[in-house]
């Protein structure tokens, strides 16, 4: 069974859990032990563990999860009503191909559960392993990177934290619809990195977009399957990693922004957090990252592609060559652009569908401009 993949929590846990108040979040969350499994059916949260750095050649050290399980279990949860498990943790396997077997398996049998996966890594080659889950789905999917860097490497090269994204792209089954980088830094990529993500019809948003504006990141995240978090994206005045010093980046309020964008998505299926380096300031972190994205969760309000058009509003723009539709919620007042079906195209979207848009987007359109990821979506359906 995949779930043997898993290890029981330590004991230090469950000692400091036994220590804590009744309204700490440790005492609501329900623990993979040696003397009991979790009972799944129960569940929407689950959070999992993995010891694998094999594939950042800059690790320098083991990883231990035990600080950020005690900075998480020691906050005190929201209004939540959402059952949450920890089911321990994913061991490094005899090579790094076995380890992204186990968590592949692990992953992709809690989302056909319908449960969540919180994956805390380890190197953030892990996404490779994430990605692949979705393989015995039948579904496109798309990926939003919170990451400084786009992690592109050779074909020929193995798979890496710092070159994983490629394998993703080449690799069969090719199931990736769309991928997005949020939080890029210029100076980390070289300029053929930037114009392979325009090529691919990919979307990146700079560090300055995002920190100027971060409502810019709410309809990206809201049309997300997969959100990977290089915590590399992070300042190090802020994330205490100073091992591999990153002077500019997100600040503690922004990348726990983001995550809360990520949770109040009813699309996100799938988390990650990855290239934590041990620090306690990191750890801090990484574990209000996660209670920002559980509270976003607590918050879905399952509209598209859950709920039915018939609560929208919706608006016609003519343009000169083109007629755009959008559709407004008109529960949280979100948006939406209709991407139609072309029948002479790849097919990649099987019938006429909706891209979260903003209204900043509905506003261009009336303008006569038509929205950059409209655009982009077309394309990548024709191709």
């Amino acid at each position: 069974m995949e779930f043997d993949f898993l290890r029981p929590i330590d004991n230090e846990i469950l000692h400091y859990i036994n220590g804590s108040t009744s309204q700490q979040l440790g005492s609501k969350i329900v623990l993979h032990t040696n003397e009991q499994f979790p009972d799944l059916n129960k569940i929407k949260i689950a959070i999992i563990g993995v010891f694998e750095n094999r594939g950042d050649k800059n690790a320098i050290s083991d990883i231990d999860l035990i600080p950020v399980r005690k900075e998480l279990y020691g906050l005190f949860p929201g209004n939540w009503d959402t059952s949450i498990a920890d089911l321990g943790d994913i061991l490094a396997g005899n090579s790094i191909e076995d380890t992204y077997f186990a968590v592949k398996k692990v992953v992709a049998s809690l989302i056909k559960k319908k449960i969540i996966p919180i994956v805390i890594g380890g190197s953030q080659d892990l996404t490779y392993a994430l990605y692949r889950a979705y393989d015995d789905l039948e579904q496109m999917v798309n990926m939003v990177s919170i990451d400084n860097k786009f992690d592109f490497g050779k074909e020929s090269e193995e798979v890496s934290a710092s070159s994983y994204l490629t394998k993703i792209i080449i690799d069969e089954p090719n199931n990736l619809f769309n991928y997005c980088n949020i939080g890029y830094q210029t100076y980390y990529n070289s300029q053929e990195e930037i114009d392979l993500i325009e090529k691919l019809f990919f979307d990146g948003y700079r560090l300055g977009e995002i920190s100027n504006n971060i409502s810019l990141s709410e309809p990206v995240f809201r049309d997300a399957d997969l959100v990977s978090i290089d915590l590399s994206a992070v300042k190090s005045s802020d994330s205490g990693n100073f091992i591999s010093f990153t002077p500019n980046g997100f600040n503690g309020k922004e990348i726990c922004s983001l995550a809360r964008y990520a949770g109040i998505s009813d699309k996100v299926s799938l988390f990650g957090i990855f290239n934590h380096n041990n620090s306690a300031q990191e750890s801090a972190i990484i574990a209000q990252i996660i209670w920002y994205f559980i509270e976003g969760f607590h918050y879905r309000s399952y509209e598209y592609p859950f709920g039915s058009r018939d609560n929208y509003i919706k608006y016609i723009v003519p343009l000169e060559e083109e007629e755009l539709v959008f559709y407004k919620s008109d529960k949280t007042d979100r948006w939406w652009i209709e991407i139609p079906f072309i029948s002479n195209g790849s097919n990649k979207l099987k019938r006429n569908t909706l891209l979260p848009c903003s209204y900043d987007e509905y506003l261009l359109a009336c303008n006569q401009e038509l929205p950059e990821r409209w655009w982009k979506a077309q394309r990548k359906n024709i191709l």
